[in-house]
Order: structure tokens, then sequence, then C-alpha cells
């Protein structure tokens, strides 16, 4: 399968080392910030790709993604702070038949942890003495906060029922891949849920899976899709 990286970053790096693990093929990179640069989304090279993987820009991604799908190209996208540009996206898959895995975070590991803070969030809904919080750790270099993931986890909560406040807050410290702590504290006792990732092979392993699942699909999916979680 060969695959197109747009961005050349951490991410789009790993998701080269990994590539080949995966029967994956690197086609090229869009990405002008890297000496592999081969060219915009329009670019001739591109012909003949099945899948581009895209860890770039927010303000990137709805140029790049909508000229791919109209190449035909499907797509991985694990870039967050686009939302307000979802329309766009969504407009270019569905009038090009190509589709699109489209998640905050990529991990296996993140994907179910969200299906099971959603559980919890549906039986701690029934006792009105305990609240919910939530708390990311990421390394200082990411510029979202809250990230993609705690607004996914948040969503998930809310969307099982649970009906008070839920208090979010984050931290930017040194190099931490990522960490998600949700906890339910009641007048006598706290239960807490954590999801740490030792390091970004777990988003790059995820995308890569992703992208052997979406080849030849049509629509717009989410990796609960991709591993199968209702």
């Amino acid at each position: 399968m060969r695959i197109l990286l747009v961005g050349h970053g951490k991410m789009g790096q790993m998701v080269e080392g990994l590539a080949a693990e995966y029967g994956c093929e690197v086609a090229g990179v869009i990405d002008p910030q890297s000496a592999k640069h081969g060219g915009g989304p329009d670019a001739p090279g591109w012909a003949g790709v099945d899948v581009a993987i895209d860890f770039s820009t927010a303000a990137s991604v709805p140029i790049n993604a909508s000229a791919l799908a109209r190449r035909g190209i499907n797509l991985v996208v694990g870039t967050t702070g686009w939302s307000k540009d979802e329309a766009v996206v969504r407009s270019a898959i569905e009038q090009s038949g190509t589709g699109i895995v489209v998640a905050p975070n990529f991990s296996a590991g993140v994907v179910v942890f969200d299906a099971i803070v959603a559980q919890a969030a549906r039986l701690f809904a029934r006792r009105e003495d305990f609240g919910a919080s939530l708390h990311e750790i990421h390394h200082r270099a990411k510029v979202d906060a809250p990230s993609g993931t705690a607004l996914l986890l948040k969503r998930s909560m809310e969307a099982a029922g649970f009906p008070r406040p839920i208090d979010v807050s984050s931290s930017r410290v040194g190099f931490v891949p990522g960490t998600h702590t949700v906890a339910f504290d009641g007048p006598a006792e706290t239960v807490t849920l954590t999801h740490a990732a030792r390091d970004r092979s777990a988003f790059a392993r995820g995308a890569l899976m992703a992208a052997q699942w979406i080849k030849g699909k049509r629509g717009w999916f989410t990796m609960r899709d991709v591993l199968g979680i209702a």
C-alpha cells in the first residue's frame, strides 16, 4: 500500500519509520519545512497513492484534505484544532466518494479507554453525590489545551448521560507524550481512571492501522470504527 505523509514533524517521521512493518511504502511527503517535501496536494508525484496520513497543522488540514480527496486519495487525519472547518472536509469526502478516519488520538489504548470512561460515566450518572473531573498532561510544545483527546473524553461522558458539570484542566510540561485522568469524586471516596502513553509510537501505529483499514472504503469514520467498538 502506498501512503503519503502530510506533515513530516516528529509524528510524520515516526509513521515513516514504522510504515514497512505495516506493509506500507511511503510515496512522499507534503511539508514545506521538510527536506523531503515533494510538492503540494496537487503534485503529479502522488498519482497511485492509496492513503494520506496527516499529522500537520490545523490551518492546512481543510486545504490538503479537500485537494487529496478530490484526487481519490483516502485519508487518515490525526491533526487537531480544525473542527471549525469540518464541514468543508466532510463535503469534499462526500463529493469525491473517498474515505477518511478522523481521530484526536490514534492510540488503540485510548480508544478502549474512551469506551471504559463512557461506561463509568453512565454508571455514576445515577449517583447525584458524585462529581467528575478530567485532567490531561502533555509536553510543553503542544499548543491546544484542552487536548483533542480530553474534549473527546468529555463528549463521551456527556453522551453517556453524565448530567453534572465536568471540570476539565490541562498541564503543559516537559516531554510528556500524553496522560489523561478521569475522576469521579463522592463524599468519602474517589474513583480514578488513567491512560498514560509511554511514547508517540502508539499514535503512529494506530494511524498506520487506520490507513490499512480505510483503504478502499468510503465515508467518515473514527478509530472506534477501525477497532470495531460500538
